[in-house]
C-alpha cells in the first residue's frame, strides 16, 4: 500500500469519485471538487491518497488549517476507505500521513468530527489514535447528524485527567443506542457530560454484558497535574 499526496488531476478525480461512492452521495452538492482539492494542496491543506498495488486509489483524506482562540490546528474534513480495503490499516496510514502535513504547517493538534454512535469509528479515534472528544455538536449537518469534535495531539501521547462519570447505553455490534428512544436518552446524557467540561476518551463494551457500551469521560485538568 502506497500513501502519498495527490498531485495528478486523474488521482484527484479518482479521490472525488471514491468519496461519493463510499458515502453513497448522488447529489452534486455533496461531492468534493477536484479543483478545491488542488487549491488546498497548494495552500497548507492536506490531500492524501492510499493506492493499492494496482495503482488504484482505495483511500483518501483531506483537510485544512484552522484557528481557535489563537491555537493553530489542522482540521480533517473527511477520510474514506474503499470497502475492499477496510480493516487493513489504511485509515491509520492516512491519518499518520495527514499528521505529517499538519506538523509541517506548525499545527500542534488535528481535529475532526465523527458519529458518536458508530462504534468502529469511536474505537479508531480513541483506542487506536488516542484522540479525545472535546465538544458535542447536535445535528451538525442537519437532522439526525450528531457529531463529536475530537482533538488529537500531534506531538505527545494523550495525558489523562481525573475520571468523570461515564455514560452507558445499549448497543449492537456496530451501533450504540440503535432505537430512537435509546438514542434520545444517550444524546441528552452525552450533551450533559460535555456541557460539564468533561472530555470523551473512550467507548468500550460494558464488563457486565456485550450488549452495552460505556462512554468514558475525564475532566480536563491535565495541565494542573503536570509536574
Amino acid at each position: 500500500m502506497e500513501v502519498r499526496e495527490l498531485v495528478r488531476p486523474a488521482d484527484l478525480l479518482a479521490a472525488a469519485a471514491l468519496y461519493r461512492s463510499v458515502f453513497g452521495y448522488t447529489q452534486p452538492e455533496y461531492g468534493v471538487s477536484p479543483r478545491l482539492l488542488a487549491a488546498l494542496r497548494e495552500n497548507s491543506g492536506s490531500v492524501i491518497g492510499a493506492f493499492d498495488p494496482a495503482g488504484r486509489v482505495v483511500g483518501f483524506c483531506y483537510g485544512f488549517t484552522g484557528v481557535d482562540g489563537g491555537e493553530l490546528y489542522h482540521y480533517s474534513q473527511a477520510a474514506v476507505v474503499a470497502p475492499e480495503a477496510q480493516g487493513c490499516g489504511v485509515g491509520r496510514l492516512l491519518k499518520q500521513a495527514q499528521a505529517e502535513v499538519a506538523r509541517a504547517t506548525g499545527a500542534r493538534t488535528m481535529r475532526w468530527t465523527f458519529d458518536p454512535y458508530a462504534l468502529r469509528n469511536a474505537h479508531f479515534n480513541f483506542a487506536v489514535l488516542g484522540a479525545a472528544g472535546i465538544r458535542f455538536l447536535p445535528d451538525y449537518y442537519g437532522d439526525d447528524t450528531d457529531r463529536v469534535l475530537v482533538s488529537w495531539d500531534l506531538w505527545h501521547a494523550r495525558k489523562h485527567g481525573t475520571p468523570a462519570p461515564g455514560v452507558a447505553a445499549p448497543a449492537t455490534d456496530r451501533l450504540a443506542a440503535p432505537s430512537r428512544s435509546d438514542r434520545a436518552v444517550l444524546r441528552a446524557r452525552l450533551a450533559e457530560r460535555f456541557a460539564a467540561g468533561a472530555r470523551l476518551t473512550g467507548v468500550t463494551r460494558a464488563a457486565d454484558g456485550a450488549d452495552r457500551v460505556v462512554y468514558t469521560f475525564e475532566n480536563d485538568d491535565t495541565i494542573e497535574n503536570e509536574a
